[in-house]
């Protein structure tokens, strides 16, 4: 019989780092998915309320604080991903939402950002979630800051829509229209370097709401222009209801042109 394959030290080391790792993160994710379970069994026993909500949202922050402070050996990608996924539950839970709100969403994002700051996707969810929902647009803008330090104009691929993210909310939520004209001045210039097919697209529109604020820091067509911009990126109806309303009580008449594309007719005068 031949004898046993034996690991070397470093091999063991490893092997025993990623298993302490795992456990860890299934402590923490787990607990997640349990607050998950619990709720839909309360959902549907009918015993979900505001009290049992907000003891779910202190429970998600103390796992969400244990997984920002653990060790991640090398796997922070892990642990963003499935904070990312957890995320999507907690913001599709829109009953939970309507009762107790958005508060826990920065938490979310903390750990995403800091785990894995060149994952694009969540950036678009920060948004919606911490600046339109939860209000806290200073909290978002910080967190695109930091993470934007650890992107190039090529690195991560679509990095530009970073840019975009948070030249919005600069415009709309803080209302810096000199901060917010030179993110859009950036998120032009990293999408003229990308190959996606959107990029184009994204540097003309960025363009034209820079253009709009270097006449104007508070102008109304810069302000329309960037929430059309959230109904483009929205990601679920309530988003874009809300930015269709903004546009309304800016002055501005939403066209359906069809295939999902709108515009808007204003009077130009300010």
């Amino acid at each position: 019989m031949a004898p046993l394959a034996r690991l070397n030290p470093q091999s063991l080391r490893h092997a025993l780092t990623m298993a302490g790792l795992l456990a860890l993160l299934g402590v923490a994710i787990g607990g997640l998915q349990w607050r998950q379970f619990q709720a839909l069994q309360a959902v549907a026993t009918g015993a979900q309320g505001p009290e049992q909500l907000r003891l779910q949202e202190d429970q998600d922050r103390l796992r969400l604080s244990l997984l920002r402070r653990m060790p991640s050996f090398g796997y922070d990608n892990l642990i963003a991903n499935w904070t990312f996924l957890n995320f999507l539950q907690y913001f599709g839970n829109v009953d939970a939402r309507l009762q107790v709100g958005y508060t826990v969403s920065p938490e979310f994002f903390e750990v995403i950002v800091d785990r894995d700051p060149r994952f694009v996707t969540p950036y678009l969810y920060l948004s919606a979630s911490t600046s339109l929902f939860a209000g806290q647009p200073e909290r978002t803008i910080e967190m695109m800051q930091r993470g934007l330090t650890s992107m190039t104009p090529t690195l991560p691929s679509g990095g530009y829509r970073v840019w975009r993210f948070l030249g919005i909310d600069q415009l709309l939520f803080l209302g810096d229209g000199d901060a917010a004209r030179q993110s859009f001045i950036t998120a032009a210039e990293w999408a003229d370097q990308s190959d996606e097919p959107e990029a184009a697209s994204v540097a003309e529109a960025s363009r034209q709401t820079a253009a709009f604020l270097t006449e104007n820091s508070a102008s109304r067509a810069a302000q329309i222009s960037a929430w059309v911009q959230v109904i483009n990126l929205a990601v679920d109806d309530q988003v874009r209801q809300i930015a269709v309303e903004r546009i309304q009580a800016l002055g501005g008449e939403i066209l359906d042109l069809g295939q999902g594309r709108i515009t808007v007719r204003y009077r130009t005068d300010e």
